[in-house]
């Protein structure tokens, strides 16, 4: 497989969102802003209970396979490494991300059920997963084209992964590979239930540290134990070379070790925060991979996170993508 930029691996989960109030967020007793991971009946009487509810879409959702999404619509060569079912829910998520041509693999496929994460969107625009692994929560080294992963750039890796045993023994083959083969490795904390609940696996994930790391301001706090950002970000950099951190409406802020930027966002009314963080990656590793400065480089990735959250879903249309690319 020649000139793969960014091989990614993470969970592949067919999202499914409704607009809820914070009572029924309060009903069925989750915790608003973060994810949870429920087993199949809990979700299914969570859905049962949406019947009501607006229902504004489905994708091929995950984290990192809405980054993924976002760097190939722009132009990049992607690979996504995940497992889904051989059922109808699978075939939709490997179809749609070859739509955008994110490349995948048969190996993918497994018996077994399609994870699926029902979002909850709150009238803030905050979003709540309930997340029903299935057979991504069993992701392994047999679902990762080691061989496809030499070819790449960037090695992606999302913080989800952090609550399987399986999946955290396949990243940390995959950092190997990586390191033996120059790529530079890239992850992202993905949710403050991840820092406060699986923090161990994520510190399998990060390994001797990566190069790239990303996070939000709350991720950022929680998992450096501060109630200081100068003093997160300090501490994260003893992880990695470069720290983006998103920070919702006033943009994001960059450091390495001998510069910190803060640059702000267009401002936009939001409808569905449900992908911003995603999108902010997808962005900054297009323009890490092809040599944009860090200003214009978080200039992409905070305009793609501006347009995702204006709209619902957590993704914009392929076009989307490319009128964001050229405006700016």
């Amino acid at each position: 497989m020649q000139n793969l930029q960014l091989f990614s691996i993470g969970n592949a989960l067919v999202d499914q969102e409704f607009l809820v109030s914070d009572d029924f967020l309060a009903e069925i007793g989750v915790q608003k802003g973060t994810m949870q991971l429920v087993d199949a009946d809990m979700q299914q009487k969570i859905i049962a209970k949406l019947a009501e509810a607006e229902h504004k879409g489905q994708a091929s959702g995950g984290s990192a396979a809405n980054t993924t999404v976002a760097f190939s619509a722009l132009g990049g060569q992607s690979f996504y490494a995940c497992r889904v079912g051989d059922d109808e829910l699978g075939q939709f998520y490997l179809n749609d991300l070859q739509q955008v041509q994110v490349k995948t693999t048969e190996k993918s496929i497994s018996q077994g059920t399609t994870g699926r994460c029902v979002v909850l969107i709150s009238p803030d625009g905050e979003r709540t997963m309930c997340t029903y692994l299935g057979i991504t929560a069993e992701l392994s080294d047999a679902q990762v084209d080691m061989q496809a992963l030499k070819s790449a750039q960037y090695l992606y890796i999302e913080g989800y992964l952090a609550t399987s045993s399986t999946a955290q023994a396949a990243v940390t083959q995959a950092r190997q590979i990586a390191r033996d083969h120059g790529l530079k490795i890239a992850l992202s904390l993905s949710d403050p239930a991840m820092v406060q609940y699986a923090r161990d696996g994520l510190n399998v994930l990060l390994g001797d540290g990566v190069d790239v790391l990303f996070c939000n301001e709350q991720e950022a706090l929680m998992y450096t134990q501060s109630d200081d950002l100068e003093q997160a970000v300090a501490a994260l950099l003893q992880q990695a070379k470069q720290v983006f951190i998103t920070l919702g409406a006033a943009g994001a802020l960059y450091a390495d070790a001998s510069q910190q930027l803060r640059m702000p966002t267009i401002h936009v009314d939001v409808k569905d925060s449900n992908g911003a963080g995603d999108a902010f990656a997808g962005g900054v590793l297009y323009g890490l991979v092809n040599g944009f400065d860090i200003e214009k480089t978080m200039t992409l990735g905070n305009h793609l996170a501006s347009h995702v959250v204006a709209q619902y879903g957590p993704r914009l249309s392929l076009q989307g993508y490319q009128d964001v690319s050229k405006a700016i």
